[in-house]
C-alpha cells in the first residue's frame, strides 16, 4: 500500500476523482444528514488570519495539509501491486481502452486532442476551481448500447427523489433557516446542472435522462418510502437513484434489494450493510463507524482527563471533564453507531456517565429536552457529546439555560449542527461553549467558489434553488466524475470498480479529501464511504460574517489552524485549540494559494 497522503503510481485512472462540488461547504452532509493534522506536524499548516477571524493570507500547506495540486501521479497500465490479492483487485481493475485520462495520454505518448473543454497546461477541465477533475479524451464510436437497466446508447436514466413539498418533518428542519426553495426550483436547478457537467465531462455518448419523483410520505415514513422505491423500480427501471428520505433506511434497502444503485438515499449504515449490498450501496460521506473513530480519537487525545475549561459554569472549569452523550435515535443504525462510539471511547480511556437519546418529533421535542437536560445535569456532566439533528439543539440549549446548566457542548460532525445558519438559531449563551469536530471544510467568501458560484459562472444567473444547491450538487458531480472513469460498459459493477480505482482527492483546507476502495486510510477494505478527514471548529457568537445562505449576521464558526484536516490516527495529542484565535479562520477572503485555479470563460 502507498501512503495515504501520496499519489499512487500504478493507477491508470489516477486523479479522475477530484470532485469539485462534493466538498463545497455544506454539500458533504448529504450522506451524513440522517446521523448516523497532518502527519507529525501537530500545528498543521501555517495559516494567517485577521483579528476578526477572516482569513486573508494564503495557507502554506504541504503533503499532509493542503495539496499542491500536482498532476504528475500515476502512469497508465497496471504495474505494481501489493501482497493482498483483494487489495490488488480493487486498486488495479482492468482499464477500458477508451478511458484515456490526460495523465495516461501523457505517459503513453498518445497524441490526443482533448478539445476546448480541457486546459492543456493543467490537464484539467476548464471549470474555475482547484478541484476540477482531470480531462478525459473525447469518445467517438460504439458505446455498447444497453449495457445495464436504464442505459441505452444515448441515455442513462436516473430518478431524482424529492421530499414532499409539505413534509412537516422537513418543514421543522428547514423552518429554522428560512429555506424557501420549492421542489420545482430544485428540479429546475438539477436539470440545468446536468448540462453544465455534460459540457465538460466525458460521458461516452450518453446523456442523463432525469426523472423527478416526489415522495408519497414524510421523511420518517418507512412504509411509504418502501412503496416509493418499488414504484420507482417498476415504473422507471432506472440505472440509479439520487436522493431519498433522510430518516428511514427502507427506501435504500428496497432499491438495493432490486439491484439499483443510489446516492444519498437514506441514513448511512454500518459497514456490513455495504458489503452485503455491493456494488449498489455507496456513500459520499463517511460511514458511521468511521466518524465514530475520528470523534473518539479527538476527544480521547485532547479532552479526556483534563478540566472542562470551556464550560460556562465556573465550577466545571476547574473540574476534570465528566462526559455525557446526547444523541438522536433514528433507528437501529443510530443505536448501533452510539454503541460503537461508547466502545471506541472506552478503549481510549473515556467514560460516558449518562447517555440520553431522543427522537426527532416536533410535537414532543420540548418535553424530551426537559427530561434529557435534567438527566445530564443530575449526573454532573460537564461536557455533552452531541450527535443530533440540526434543529434539536435549539430546544436543548434553551432548556439548559432554563435549568441554569452551562456545560461544554462537544460537536461530532453530524447533521448541519456545524453550519452557521443553524447554529445562529441556538441559545447563544449556551452555544458560546460549543466546539469539536466537523466534516465541513473552511469556507470561502461568497462568490469565490462553491456550487452556487459554479452555477452562476456557467449560466450567468443564480440557481432557482439557491438555498439548496450546495446539498444537491454532490449528486451529479460525483456521478459524472465516476462515469468518466467507467467508460462505455456502464454497469453497476463497473461503476463501483471505477470509483474504487481512483486515488484519494487532494488534501486541502477548503475541502475534505475523498476516497473509496483500498485507500489505506481505514482498516476495512474496501472503503464504501467517501469523505475521510475532519477538522476542529469553535463557535464565536460575536463575529459578524456571511452564513451558508449568504446572510450577514453575528455568529460564526472558526476553524482551528485555518481548517487543518485530520485523517484517522493524525489527531495530535495536545489540549484542544478551540477558542484560540491565533491561526483560526472563519472565512477565507481569498483561496489559499495552493488551492487557487485559473479563471475561464464558460463554454456555451
Amino acid at each position: 500500500m502507498t501512503d495515504a497522503g501520496e499519489p499512487k503510481s500504478n493507477n491508470a485512472l489516477m486523479r479522475y476523482l477530484p470532485l469539485a462540488a462534493v466538498v463545497a461547504v455544506v454539500a458533504v452532509v448529504v450522506a451524513v444528514l440522517a446521523l448516523t493534522g497532518g502527519g507529525d506536524d501537530d500545528d498543521g499548516g501555517d495559516v494567517a488570519a485577521d483579528d476578526d477571524g477572516v482569513g486573508t493570507t494564503a495557507a502554506t500547506g504541504d503533503s499532509t495539509s493542503a495539496s499542491t495540486g500536482d498532476d504528475s501521479g500515476g502512469s497508465a497500465g497496471t504495474a505494481g501491486g501489493t501482497d493482498d490479492p483483494v487489495v490488488d483487485a480493487i486498486e488495479n481493475p482492468p482499464v477500458p481502452d477508451e478511458v484515456i485520462s490526460f495523465t495516461r495520454a501523457r505517459d503513453e505518448g498518445l497524441d490526443i486532442d482533448f478539445g476546448e473543454r480541457c486546459d492543456p497546461e493543467t490537464g484539467r477541465v476548464k471549470i474555475p476551481t482547484f478541484f476540477a477533475p482531470e480531462c478525459f479524451a473525447p469518445f467517438d464510436g460504439d458505446n455498447g448500447g444497453a449495457t445495464a437497466p436504464g442505459v441505452t446508447a444515448d441515455s442513462v436514466k436516473i430518478v431524482y427523489y424529492l421530499a414532499q413539498e409539505a413534509d412537516p418533518v422537513l418543514a421543522y428542519l428547514t423552518g429554522a433557516i428560512a429555506n424557501d426553495d420549492t421542489n420545482a426550483d430544485q428540479a429546475d436547478t438539477m436539470t440545468k446542472l446536468l448540462s453544465l457537467y455534460e459540457t465538460y465531462y466525458e460521458t461516452y455518448g450518453r446523456s442523463v435522462d432525469l426523472q423527478v419523483f416526489e415522495a408519497s410520505g414524510t421523511a420518517l415514513d418507512a412504509v411509504s418510502a418502501r412503496a416509493d422505491a418499488v414504484q420507482i423500480a417498476e415504473e422507471f427501471d432506472p440505472f440509479m437513484v439520487w436522493g431519498g428520505p433522510i430518516l428511514t433506511n427502507a427506501f435504500a434497502e428496497e432499491l438495493h434489494a432490486r439491484q439499483i444503485p443510489c446516492f444519498g438515499c437514506g441514513p448511512a449504515q454500518q459497514y456490513e450493510y455495504y458489503e452485503q449490498n455491493a456494488p449498489y450501496a455507496l456513500e459520499i460521506g463517511k460511514l458511521p463507524d468511521q466518524q465514530t473513530r475520528l470523534v473518539a480519537e479527538y476527544i480521547g487525545k485532547q479532552l479526556v482527563g483534563k478540566p472542562a475549561v470551556h464550560a460556562g459554569d465556573e465550577a466545571f472549569q476547574s473540574q476534570e471533564r465528566v462526559f455525557g452523550r446526547l444523541w438522536i435515535n433514528a433507528g437501529q443504525a443510530s443505536i448501533d453507531s452510539n454503541a460503537n462510539f461508547e466502545d471506541e471511547f472506552a478503549a481510549l480511556g473515556g467514560d460516558i456517565v449518562e447517555s440520553v437519546d431522543y427522537e426527532l418529533d416536533p410535537a414532543t421535542i420540548a418535553e424530551q429536552a426537559n427530561t434529557a437536560i435534567g438527566r445530564l445535569k443530575a449526573a454532573g456532566v460537564t461536557s455533552i457529546i452531541l450527535a443530533g439533528d440540526p434543529v434539536g439543539p435549539g430546544d436543548f440549549t434553551r432548556e439548559a439555560t432554563s435549568q441554569d446548566y452551562f456545560p461544554e457542548w462537544i460537536l461530532t460532525g453530524t447533521a448541519l449542527v456545524d453550519t452557521n445558519v443553524f447554529a445562529r438559531s441556538y441559545d447563544q449563551e449556551q452555544w458560546q461553549h460549543a466546539f469539536g469536530v466537523s466534516n465541513l471544510a473552511a469556507r470561502t467568501a461568497p462568490g469565490i467558489d462553491g456550487a452556487d458560484f459554479k452555477y452562476e459562472w456557467f449560466f450567468g444567473e443564480p440557481a432557482a434553488a439557491v438555498d439548496t444547491i450546495g446539498v444537491m450538487d454532490p449528486l451529479p458531480s460525483t456521478f459524472y466524475a465516476i462515469l468518466q472513469g467507467t467508460g462505455t460498459d456502464l454497469t453497476a459493477q463497473n461503476f463501483q470498480d471505477a470509483l474504487f480505482a481512483g486515488d484519494p482527492t487532494a488534501r486541502a483546507f477548503t475541502a475534505p479529501s475523498l476516497s473509496w476502495g483500498a485507500d489505506g486510510r481505514w482498516p476495512e477494505v474496501p472503503d464504501y464511504g467517501g469523505v475521510d478527514d475532519v477538522t476542529e471548529i469553535w463557535w464565536d457568537p460575536e463575529l459578524v460574517g456571511f452564513d451558508e445562505l449568504n446572510r450577514e449576521e453575528p455568529g460564526m464558526y472558526r476553524f482551528v489552524d485555518g481548517g487543518q484536516r485530520y485523517l484517522p490516527g493524525e489527531w495530535p495529542e495536545r489540549d484542544t485549540k478551540a477558542f484560540d484565535p491565533e491561526g483560526a479562520v472563519a472565512v477565507y477572503d481569498e483561496r489559499p494559494a495552493e488551492e487557487s485555479s485559473p479563471g475561464y470563460t464558460p463554454l456555451s
